[in-house]
């Protein structure tokens, strides 16, 4: 069952056509890697699917909603209940600890819950750094606290750009046995990486070059056809 579907959408800044006619259907419980070089529309795309800009054409429905036409309010809302963000740069609040940077998550979709957000922070193996300061956390553990974050309200799509970027390789192992982790646990993932062996641990690969989409490699066909053989 389909969760995200695009139908012929693109995105034009001036002259400048930064999306082209994507066509692009992400099933419930699928890991998609977005690839691409620079100014590829890799972030477009995902700022588009993310609820944080709107496309010049076509139309995005999101678990049956239309959100094609919606007003930012409502993009607002939508990105808030239905969808997990994952930044390469953290986008942590350097004066909060990350128990309380989870809470601020929590206080923007309905009520902060100190003990809920302490689990979500065990999940991830952090419940003993709870109390520190972003500043006082290693890069890897900075990014399992975003992770952790963007699971707090229990979003239907986890959107990732480039959650390994900026974490060396032992840190880097770490979050991304964690995606799969979610993965293996039916959430559905749309990560954006430059990394081909970070794209080869998703089912399914897209190649974007100048707004469109040039290749798509689906892992799971490749599988079963070497099963057969």
């Amino acid at each position: 069952m389909s969760l995200l579907e695009l139908h012929d959408v693109s995105m034009i800044y001036g002259s400048v056509k930064a999306l082209q006619g994507i066509d692009l259907t992400v099933e419930k419980g699928e890991w998609l890697a977005l690839m691409g070089p620079s100014g590829s529309g890799k972030t477009t795309l995902m700022n588009i699917i993310g609820c944080m800009d709107k496309a010049s054409t076509g139309s995005i429905v999101l678990d049956g909603v239309d959100f094609t036409n919606v007003t930012a309010g409502n993009l607002t809302m939508l990105r808030r209940d239905k969808i997990g963000l994952v930044f390469q740069q953290f986008h942590l609040i350097p004066y909060l600890t990350a128990v309380e940077n989870l809470m601020v998550a929590q206080y923007y979709h309905s009520m902060p819950d100190e003990q809920e957000a302490l689990v979500a922070l065990e999940r991830v193996g952090l419940k003993e750094r709870a109390r520190h300061l972003p500043s006082q956390l290693s890069g890897g553990e900075q990014q399992r606290v975003c992770i952790a974050r963007a699971l707090i309200n229990y979003p239907m799509l986890i959107l990732a750009d480039e959650p390994t970027g900026n974490l060396d390789e032992t840190n880097a192992k770490i979050v991304l046995e964690f995606f799969q982790q979610l993965h293996r646990e039916g959430h559905t993932i749309i990560m954006v990486t430059h990394d081909p062996k970070v794209a080869e641990l998703a089912e399914r690969c897209i190649v974007l070059e100048h707004g469109r989409i040039a290749n798509r490699k689906d892992r799971r066909i490749v599988c079963r056809e070497e099963e057969v053989s």
